[in-house]
């Protein structure tokens, strides 16, 4: 798909006809959707983000990345999305407007990553008045690897899926930071989704590390901004990789009964 001239397209599938601010409507716009780092580190400005799904995919580790999360010696693996009748990809959907951000997805995501654009309808988790949504779909963008790219791996098992991302680290870090910084948007974003391929391979990974001795201090990077999504919903605290209980101090007193 072409999209080096999506905003002079008057005919474009992506105009947003979704936006109540008469203002932004004057500057064109699209919607791109996040299911891999865009969900925790999207790099770009935006405009509004919110939660959802798209339907006939599913996110699957079955990307080779030599650059950000790996090396030629030891490369990565990265999501992608695998079509699927009946498949179901949660993330989120960000609303950009103007060319920059295209720009820098198109080095980020195709020059680095050997992605290709298509587009899809994306589906809002909640339906808000302040988006005018209503919970109906509409199109976003959608970078996913094809399998004529260089880097395309294909299926593997989990156990293997795991060994390569726990030996791997590139420019942007550690490939452990990226599946557990996805493992846990999915489960503090959209606790009540579904993605047994993720959660599965983070497991795998978790028991490689604690086998390897591997503290999660040493893969993991500076912990991203925090991102309002949905913005009706009010923010949440910032991630922790910590498993801590935290109980209100209390005073006894006696009574005479």
């Amino acid at each position: 798909m072409d999209i080096e001239n999506i905003f002079e397209n008057d005919e474009s599938p992506f105009d947003d006809q979704y936006n109540n601010n008469e203002k932004e409507e004057e500057i064109p716009s699209v919607w791109v959707f996040g299911y891999g780092s865009l969900c925790w580190n999207p790099g770009f400005e935006f405009t509004k983000c919110i939660t959802g799904y798209i339907r006939g995919y599913v996110r699957r580790f079955w990307q080779g990345n030599t650059t950000q999360r790996g090396t030629l010696d030891k490369p990565g693996r990265v999501a992608t999305l695998v079509e699927e009748l009946e498949g179901i990809t949660w993330g989120c959907a960000y609303k950009i407007a103007g060319p920059t951000a295209l720009d820098y997805l198109k080095q980020r995501e195709c020059k680095l990553g050997g992605y290709i654009v298509e587009y899809t309808k994306f589906y809002p988790r909640i339906s808000s008045s302040d988006y005018r949504l209503s919970g109906e779909a509409f199109p976003v963008l959608l970078y996913i690897a094809s399998h004529e790219n260089d880097q395309w791996v294909g299926e593997e098992t989990i156990a293997s899926l795991a060994k390569h991302i726990v030996d791997a680290r590139g420019s942007c870090g550690h490939n452990i930071e990226y599946l557990l910084r996805l493992a846990t948007f999915m489960r503090e974003e959209l606790p009540d989704a579904q993605d047994e391929h993720l959660f599965e391979l983070e497991e795998m990974v978790r028991m490689l590390m604690s086998h390897r001795n591997i503290a999660l201090n040493t893969v993991m990077g500076r912990a991203p901004q925090r991102i309002r999504r949905d913005s009706f919903e009010e923010p949440r605290r910032p991630i922790s990789f910590e498993f801590t209980s935290r109980v209100p101090e209390t005073r006894l007193r006696c009574l005479n009964i």
